[in-house]
């Protein structure tokens, strides 16, 4: 029934000019419909309109005339089909008529893989010929979501593109915000500050816990239980000891952000688990810590496998509508720099740059030698922006004892 309700469809003129030819060959069709199916083609090239089922079957018998009588009745079941089966939808058709076709160049590959089995075959010649039969004329599947180009529809998307705002009040004057499908790349030297980072603009006031963001944060560095102390800090703006001591009030301080917060111990993971691990739990903010452990060793070369993890990290944040913070190391060519650059992220070249729609690298002030203390002044570097555009460097304050950044 399929083959007569796709031979339905294509007496639709328009929509035989689609799939014409090459694109919807005779050998897709079973011997006996194949001979109608001819002559729908003779009669398409003839006349420059569609035909009705009458106008088919008129033709087919003109031009068959010497059809025996077990013929005739065979053909007579085919048209009886046709008439009472309804023409397929388009689209539909579409999609059939591409598995069908794919079927049938299956088999001729598979028939010259057959005489090479055998030894008849001894050149490629006749595959590369068939690659080139049929290299520009395969029916795509697969359907294509256009955007809305309308202007109301831009303008809605411009005002959700910053939907989780930064609560450090000198990052959020140049980065308001951002929201799902954004990739962002975070860099530091160790022991400067990137787990107290995500955990103060997640859990600190104001944060993007506080918010209503679902924050998912999978560490594969630190042992768990240090950056859930950081995240209890920042939430209740208390060290651990001040907590112990008024649970009531530090209680009350991390009730606002708790119910937003998981934490994952990830160790060992890769990023098949990470998007197993997304769609699991649904986040609205992803913290990959570190986001360089989940590469999977794809080559031997440290930038090509950074490469490939990011670009999967990129299609996750866009296919399940999260923003993903991907933390990692810069290089000792940033060791004591105030401004670091994207060229000194630890075993990349420019492929995590490249995926990145924001990235920002944290850097501190030389040690000062003889200090009793070391400084609080922090520089958030912003290396890549296509947020908001701005370039440059921005100054804040960690309070490391509680893992909050402020201006």
């Amino acid at each position: 029934m399929t083959e007569v309700a796709l031979l339905k469809t294509l007496l639709d003129k328009d929509f035989y000019e689609l799939h014409k030819g090459i694109r919807c060959p005779d050998k897709i069709f079973t011997k006996d419909v194949r001979k109608v199916k001819q002559t729908l083609d003779y009669a398409m090239q003839k006349y420059d309109q569609g035909l009705s089922l009458a106008d088919l079957e008129a033709l087919f018998y003109a031009s068959n005339k010497t059809l025996t009588t077990s013929s005739k009745e065979q053909y007579h079941k085919i048209f009886k089909k046709m008439a009472s089966s309804s023409a397929l939808n388009n689209e539909v058709a579409t999609e059939v008529i591409s598995r069908l076709f794919q079927q049938q160049v299956g088999e001729e590959v598979a028939n010259i893989g057959f005489d090479f089995v055998n030894g008849t075959q001894t050149t490629l010649e006749p595959l590369r010929q068939l690659v080139d039969k049929y290299k520009d004329d395969f029916t795509p599947s697969s359907k294509l979501y256009y955007e809305d180009m309308s202007l109301e529809s831009i303008w809605a998307d411009n005002v959700n593109e910053t939907k989780w705002k930064f609560n450090i009040p000198t990052l959020r004057r140049r980065v308001e915000g951002v929201t799902g499908g954004h990739f962002v790349v975070v860099g530091a030297r160790p022991n400067t500050g990137k787990t107290s980072f995500h955990a103060s603009i997640i859990a600190s006031p104001h944060g993007f816990a506080e918010q209503g963001a679902r924050c998912l944060v999978l560490c594969n560095e630190e042992p768990p239980k240090i950056v859930r102390a950081r995240y209890s800090c920042a939430g209740t703006g208390m060290i651990l000891k001040e907590q112990e001591a008024n649970p009531s009030k530090a209680n009350m301080k991390y009730a606002k952000v708790k119910p937003n917060i998981s934490l994952v111990d990830s160790t060992g993971e890769e990023m098949s688990w990470v998007e197993t691990a997304i769609k699991t739990d649904k986040p609205d903010i992803v913290i990959l810590d570190m986001g360089h452990k989940f590469a999977a060793r794809t080559s031997d070369k440290t930038d090509v496998y950074l490469k490939d993890a990011a670009i999967h990290a990129r299609n996750l944040a866009k296919q399940y509508n999260c923003v993903i913070f991907w933390m990692t190391q810069l290089s000792a060519s940033a060791e004591g720099l105030a401004t670091p650059d994207q060229s000194m992220i630890e075993g990349s070249r420019t492929g995590l740059a490249a995926e990145a729609d924001l990235m920002i690298l944290i850097a501190k002030n030389r040690v000062v030698e003889g200090a009793e203390m070391e400084d609080e002044e922090r520089h958030l570097n912003i290396a890549k922006n296509k947020i908001s555009g701005f370039h440059g460097r921005i100054t804040c304050q960690l309070a490391g004892d509680i893992a909050q950044y402020t201006a």
